[in-house]
């Protein structure tokens, strides 16, 4: 008998994304299980017509996707996990189809392909062979987070594989669409990544701010050959190295001055303070 394969796929308000997903994944799978964060569009509804099983998830209160959850709800022997905004091309479901089958491996690399600012971009460390990623794997072998961009870990032992790139087997990822977006999901990640390192006890300087976002760039921009996509990748390795100076400024202000609730609180105290004045300056004694 030839062993299951889910896909699990995460949503929060993909109404625009999910179909494509579904139609990629449909034709192949043998179950398809949705975990939603409460949308307010009609993924729910969506996800139902495709047949797709579905829970909803709060998630780990930072408007991230609950992984560990959501590869628990499957109860096939192999997991994929797509994002709303990825589809699994023909070449790419056979591939997987047959290493199910013959047991080769306990965890799969895939390569993936990106599209940003409008392009697929090849280099910038976003190129398909740059972008492997643990998106299949039988269960019990990964153990899945929700640390940003860290969602699926093998664990100690697991037989893995990375799957070849031959040019049509590869996730195909609409990642974003122009600089617009790429910002502000920027500011969501950098708070994320920024409230995670804080609890896990990370501190940072500005000199170390700096150093890193240079390095960012100088990784994608040169080492990963940024500069073959043309403007895109310079703009792109800018934005990254932007992404972590700002993670570490946002670091840097939990530990100096705490959440926004405490500042917000300091100000108002300045506000009364200052304030105090015009009840003295107008009191009997001050005329």
């Amino acid at each position: 008998m030839k062993p299951r394969i889910s896909a699990v796929i995460n949503t929060l308000n993909e109404e625009k994304n999910l179909p494509f997903a579904l139609r990629s994944v449909q034709p192949w799978v043998d179950e398809i299980v949705v975990v939603d964060m409460y949308s307010t569009d009609r993924t729910v509804e969506i996800a139902r017509e495709f047949g797709a099983q579905v829970y909803l998830h709060r998630g780990p209160g930072f408007n991230y996707p609950p992984r560990a959850f959501a590869v628990n709800q499957a109860s096939s022997e192999w997991i994929l996990v797509v994002d709303a905004d990825e589809l699994i091309p023909v070449a790419l479901s056979r591939d997987l189809r047959r290493m199910a089958d013959s047991g080769e491996a306990d965890v799969a690399l895939l390569p993936r392909i990106n599209y940003l600012l409008g392009a697929v971009i090849r280099y910038t460390a976003w190129g398909a062979r740059q972008d492997a990623q643990v998106r299949f794997f039988k269960k019990g072998f990964v153990v899945g987070s929700s640390v940003a961009h860290r969602d699926f870990k093998p664990v100690e032992g697991a037989r893995i594989k990375v799957l070849s790139y031959r040019g049509d087997n590869a996730i195909v990822h609409f990642n974003y669409l122009d600089s617009q977006q790429f910002i502000e999901r920027l500011n969501r990640y950098t708070s994320i990544e920024a409230n995670q390192a804080f609890e896990r006890g990370e501190r940072r300087t500005p000199v170390r701010a700096l150093l890193r976002g240079v390095k960012e760039f100088g990784d994608r921009y040169i080492r990963a050959g940024g500069f073959r996509d043309g403007w895109r990748g310079f703009y792109l390795s800018l934005f990254m190295s932007f992404y972590r100076i700002v993670t570490a400024a946002k670091l840097q202000e939990l530990t100096a001055l705490g959440r926004r609730e405490l500042i917000e609180s300091r100000y108002r105290q300045e506000a009364e303070e200052i304030l105090k004045a015009y009840g003295e300056s107008h009191s009997p004694a001050a005329s």
